[in-house]
C-alpha cells in the first residue's frame, strides 16, 4: 500500500519538468579526507531508510544532515532508498535503526501472523494531506460525485474501505464508482487520459497539478471523517533498538525535529538543501511543496513529531471495526512519544 499510496513527486516532476543534474565537484585533498574519516569514525552509525524515492516530506532528515545536526548529537547519519519488499522489513530485522512509514502500514505489520518489531516514534506531518483530485470539469466537488466516475485504484482493503466510507457518508453510492486497476505515477498525465479521479497526497501531486496549469477539485479524506485523520508518514524504530539504544534514539530525534523546525522557518532554504542533495528534483515545484508543508509538519502542535494517541487508536478501531484488520490492536500499541526531545 506503500508505494502507491503515496506516489512521490519526483517521479510527477521527472515526468513534468526535464532537469540536468550538476557535474562532480573536486576533491578535497587527501589529508583532509583523512581527517574527516578519522572524525567520522569516533560517531554512531544510524541508518534510516525511507518509504520511497527523496521528497519534501523528507526535508527535515536532510537539513539535519546538511547543517551538521546528526554530527552534532554524535551520529553518522545516512539516508537510503528502500528495497522492493519495503524499509520495514529493512527495519525489523536489525538492518536498519530508523524507516519511514505510515500509520496504515504498521497497523498491518502488527497484527500480521508474524509480526514485525516495528513502532512509530514521531509524526514527520501532523495531519493526513490525502484526498481525491480530480479536474474540475468532471464536477466530483464531494465524494457522492465519484459515483459513475473512473477511479485509479491499486486494490487495497484499506483504501477501498476509505473509499467507500467517505462515499457513503456523503451520501453516495460506493457501488456505482467504475474501479479501474491502475497505479499511478503521474497523476497531471493520468488526468488526461480515462482516468477521472485519483488518490493523491497534496504537497506532492496536488502541487504537480498546479504546477501544470490544471483546473482541478480536491477534497481531504479527514474532512470527511474526522477518524480518517490518521498519521501517515511517520518515523519508525523497532522496540529491540529503541530499548538497547534509548539515547541514541533521542539523540536521533533531537536532530531531526532540529531539521524539521529550521524546515518551518526557512522553508525555501529548506528546499535549497534538498535539491542540493537530490539534484534531479525540481527546484520551483520543492520549493513550493515545501512553502505548503511548512505549515503541516507541525500545524497547531507545539512540539514536532508528537503523536496524539486518541487519533491514533480511533483510526485503529476503525479499520477493525470496517474488517479491514482481523486482529484488534491494543490502545496505545505501535507507537510511542517517549524518544522525542523534551520541552
Amino acid at each position: 500500500m506503500k508505494k502507491s499510496l503515496v506516489t512521490i513527486f519526483s517521479f510527477i516532476i521527472i515526468s513534468l519538468f526535464t532537469i540536468t543534474g550538476c557535474g562532480t565537484t573536486a576533491s578535497t585533498s587527501g589529508n583532509k579526507t583523512a581527517d574527516s574519516k578519522a572524525d567520522n569514525s569516533k560517531l554512531q552509525k544510524v541508518t534510516i531508510v525511507l518509504d520511497w524515492t527523496p521528497n519534501t516530506n523528507h526535508t527535515g532528515l536532510y537539513v539535519a544532515k546538511e547543517k551538521g545536526y546528526f554530527k552534532d548529537e554524535g551520529l553518522d547519519v545516512d539516508i537510503e532508498q528502500p528495497p522492493e519488499d519495503g524499509a520495514l522489513s529493512l527495519l525489523a530485522s536489525g538492518k536498519a535503526q530508523f524507516a519511514i512509514s505510515f500509520q496504515e502500514e504498521i497497523a498491518t505489520a502488527i497484527t500480521a501472523d508474524n509480526p514485525l518489531d516495528v513502532t512509530a516514534v514521531a509524526a514527520l506531518i501532523q495531519h493526513n494531506t490525502s484526498g481525491i483530485i480530480s479536474l474540475k470539469e468532471k464536477g466530483i466537488s464531494s465524494p457522492k460525485h465519484m459515483e459513475n466516475m473512473r477511479y485509479a485504484t491499486w486494490d487495497s482493503p484499506i483504501e477501498k474501505a476509505i473509499l467507500k466510507n467517505v462515499i457513503t457518508t456523503d451520501g453516495g453510492d460506493y457501488s456505482k464508482v467504475k474501479m479501474i486497476p491502475s497505479t499511478v505515477t503521474d497523476v497531471v498525465s493520468a488526468l488526461k487520459t480515462n482516468i477521472d479521479a485519483v488518490w493523491i497526497y497534496y504537497a506532492q501531486e496536488g502541487i504537480a497539478c498546479q504546477e501544470s496549469g490544471l483546473d482541478t477539485n480536491f477534497f481531504l479524506f479527514k474532512d470527511i471523517n474526522p477518524t480518517l485523520d490518521f498519521y501517515t508518514p511517520v518515523l519508525a524504530s523497532s522496540s529491540k533498538f529503541l530499548k538497547e539504544n534509548p539515547e541514541a534514539a533521542k539523540k536521533f530525534l533531537k536532530a531531526v525535529a532540529k531539521g524539521y523546525e529550521y524546515a518551518i522557518s526557512n522553508p525555501e532554504d529548506a528546499a535549497n538543501i534538498l535539491v542540493k542533495a537530490v539534484p534531479e528534483l525540481n527546484k520551483n515545484m520543492t520549493v513550493k511543496s515545501q512553502e505548503y508543508l511548512k505549515d503541516q509538519y507541525k500545524a497547531e502542535v507545539k512540539e514536532w513529531g508528537k503523536i496524539d494517541q486518541k487519533r491514533w487508536d480511533a483510526f485503529y478501531s476503525w479499520l477493525y471495526d470496517n474488517k479491514v484488520l482481523t486482529k484488534k490492536i491494543a490502545p496505545g500499541q505501535g507507537f510511542t512519544n517517549d524518544y522525542l526531545p523534551e520541552k
